[in-house]
């Protein structure tokens, strides 16, 4: 699938955590130092899949990312500089703070994160928001919502 724009790949319709993370992978091409990607989904809606498609496209192996639930960031550093946050557990300002959500998403890296609605407040204009959502019959909608204005 040829594609002009990071946009043109949504709507997508995965059947497969393979496809979940080939389309981050064609998604992860276009990223740029900067750029904030936030995911928005329910536990086991393939987030962390997708981030797994985004770093292949950095040369990262897949196999070496993780969900980072209990550690919050993990940096993935090569070619550019990938922070992938999970915030689930994330409760108020002063968690948000006390991980340096802020310094991570204004250091020049990509910036991929999981439950972003908990620092929504903190996002940068240009931020980028897929929504991923369970269909029927194990497959899920990835959708592209908007590049966040100020």
């Amino acid at each position: 699938m040829s594609s002009s724009k990071k946009e043109d790949l949504f709507p997508f319709t995965s059947s497969s955590e393979l496809e979940t993370r080939s389309l981050g992978h064609r998604f992860g091409i276009f990223l740029q130092a900067g750029d904030v990607v936030a995911l928005v989904g329910d536990l086991g809606a393939g987030k962390t899949q997708f981030v797994k498609g985004v770093a292949e496209a950095f040369k990262f192996p897949p196999e070496d990312v993780s969900s980072p639930t209990f550690t919050i960031v993990h940096e993935y550093r090569g070619s550019a500089a990938l922070y992938h946050m999970d915030l689930y557990r994330l409760k108020d300002e002063t968690d948000l703070l006390q991980a340096g959500i802020e310094e991570y998403l204004t250091s020049g890296g990509i910036s991929l994160i999981e439950w972003p609605q908990k620092a929504e407040h903190l996002l940068p204009a240009g931020t980028h928001i897929i929504s991923i959502t369970h269909q029927s019959e194990g497959k899920r909608l990835l959708e592209y919502v908007c590049l966040r204005t100020p």
